[in-house]
């Protein structure tokens, strides 16, 4: 259960960040006014996840997918550059959030 509370903490992180860049530096009122709600829902659910996972593996799961996922938006949505090496340095996130994980199993 604690990690179905890490992935809505990750996509409402998503959210947030989509919005601000939809807000276009807070010109935009809706999408300021989502910055805040969906950024207060992914604090939320990411502290309940807290209770079951540890904070390193989960704030590395957190940021690294948000990381990836976000980029991935960024090059489908808003048309930004995803050269070879991003693609590259993504994958290496990636595999990082992959081996905390693993290694958290080893305690």
């Amino acid at each position: 259960m604690s990690y179905l509370y890490l992935a809505f903490a990750i996509i409402f992180e998503i959210c947030g960040t989509t919005c601000m860049k939809l807000a276009e530096g807070f010109t935009k009122p809706l999408p300021s006014i989502l910055i805040f709600v969906f950024y207060g829902f992914s604090f939320v659910a990411f502290t309940i996840a807290l209770k079951k996972i540890d904070v390193s593996v989960a704030y590395a799961i957190w940021a690294g997918l948000g990381v990836a996922l976000i980029s991935i938006i960024g090059y489908m949505e808003f048309n930004e550059p995803m050269p070879p090496i991003r693609i590259a340095f993504l994958a290496l996130i990636a595999i990082g959030v992959i081996g905390l994980h693993l290694s958290s199993s080893l305690n």
